[in-house]
């Protein structure tokens, strides 16, 4: 299908309203970009770059892209195997001899999350520190410090600390810094003007800040680079991302082995990249989250797509986006939501506060209220707060969970991505 075919086809006015939607109900800020063959078909900007000086983004507006940055690190990894500087099946041993099992640990385990190295990121120490400057070595022993979740090889655990380590052993064998690999094999030769390792967010550059909604825009807190490196530390924008991706897919950055390689399925698990459906079609890709930002890229041989998201706030479930976006693309019906909020007193809200327990799964879950807002606390999770849509009926759409009071049963149904959970109250 050609591009001027395509072009006729894809709703684009429909797709703008749905983003004005969007932006109007404070729900999304950020950037969306789609090629077809190769030739950019729509881009759309909503939002502030920075919201203390008014300033809007625009389609040059640079986001932290967060875990994307392991597909570029990937290509790295793959551009010293074909160079005969690594290969998948060595240890890590000589690396980072202090690592547990690092005498069995691969490359190939490493980039497939199949190591057992523990996630440093999901420590609840994490966030005291994340914004403080590390060196390598203090990395590298906090990683050693977590250990080990399982013996290497038997499954498949996401871990940022395999990526750390995966950038620390790239600037060894190529005897470079991270940042100038990216520059030299990817950004350079495919021509990404708006892509780098990032530093401080300087929004005299056209770089966002991000933030989290909360009766308004909340700045975030800003992770220092020295800490993901080439697990989380890149900044793009989503029509370089879209060029990333259909160079990538092109063999434009490796080559047919590599790529296949990384398309390569273990327990759903890629090498950088995902599996990522979308109805009948298959593709390939990786999302990316750190601090407020969140982020997305996807490629599809169905008509030859790329498409990519990035925000830096999201008071909605950008998956819903993704869809509707994807759904413009390939002629496919949409929604424009319309976001209809429904006005509870804060003496109403008593009504459905206390503690509830399930037959179904092994969490209690809590409802309290902060102000005039009522919270949900599942057992060992974040309490994340609601918003009344109808009478006795809640959501919280970043994640696309609603929850249906009856009152008069003392129930609540918690409905999330197609499951329902029945809940009922404790006696006081």
């Amino acid at each position: 299908m050609g591009c001027s075919a395509f072009s006729q086809v894809m709703d684009t006015v429909k797709l703008n309203g749905y983003f004005e939607s969007l932006a109007v109900h404070n729900k999304f800020m950020g950037s969306v970009a789609v090629t077809q063959n190769g030739n950019i078909v729509y881009t759309k900007t909503i939002g502030f770059a920075d919201i203390a000086t008014g300033k809007k983004a625009d389609v040059d507006t640079k986001y932290r892209i967060g875990s994307i940055s392991k597909t570029f690190t990937t290509v790295l990894v793959f551009k010293a195997i074909e160079a005969n500087k690594l290969t998948l099946d060595e240890t890590i041993q000589q690396y980072f001899p202090t690592i547990k099992n690092a005498d069995k640990i691969t490359i190939s385990e490493l980039l497939y999350h199949r190591s057992g190295i523990h996630n440093f990121t999901n420590d609840s120490s994490y966030t005291q520190w994340n914004t403080q400057p590390k060196t390598e070595k203090e990395l590298v022993n906090i990683i050693a410090k977590g250990g080990s979740d399982f013996e290497p090889g038997s499954k498949s655990d996401y871990s940022n600390s395999n990526f750390i380590l995966l950038t620390i052993m790239l600037e060894k064998v190529f005897n470079k810094p991270y940042a100038e690999l990216i520059k030299q094999y990817i950004t350079q030769p495919i021509g990404l003007t708006q892509t780098f390792f990032g530093k401080k967010i300087n929004v005299h550059d056209d770089q966002a800040n991000s933030y989290t909604f909360s009766k308004g825009w909340q700045l975030s807190p800003e992770t220092d680079m020295s800490i993901p490196l080439g697990a989380g530390g890149i900044v793009s924008t989503p029509s370089d991302l879209v060029k990333f991706s259909d160079a990538l897919f092109s063999r434009k950055l490796v080559n047919e082995t590599s790529l296949q390689q990384m398309e390569t399925l273990i327990s759903n698990y890629g090498a950088g990249l995902f599996p990522i459906p979308f109805y009948d079609k298959k593709g390939f890709g990786h999302t990316g989250g750190i601090d407020g930002f969140s982020s997305v890229f996807m490629h599809f041989n169905d008509g030859n797509i790329s498409y990519a998201l990035t925000s830096n706030g999201a008071n909605y479930n950008t998956n819903n986006i993704s869809i509707a976006v994807l759904s413009a693309v390939y002629n496919m019906p949409f929604n424009i939501p319309d976001f209809k909020t429904f006005n509870i007193t804060t003496e109403a809200l008593n009504q459905y506060l206390g503690s509830y327990t399930s037959t179904q799964i092994p969490l209690q879950l809590t409802i309290t209220k902060k102000e005039n807002t009522l919270m949900a606390q599942l057992t060992n999770q974040p309490a994340f707060p609601l918003e009344a849509v109808e009478k006795d009926k809640f959501s919280f759409e970043v994640v696309g969970v609603v929850l249906e009071f009856n009152t008069t049963n003392k129930t609540v149904v918690l409905k999330q991505a197609g499951k329902e959970v029945l809940f009922t109250k404790k006696p006081e």
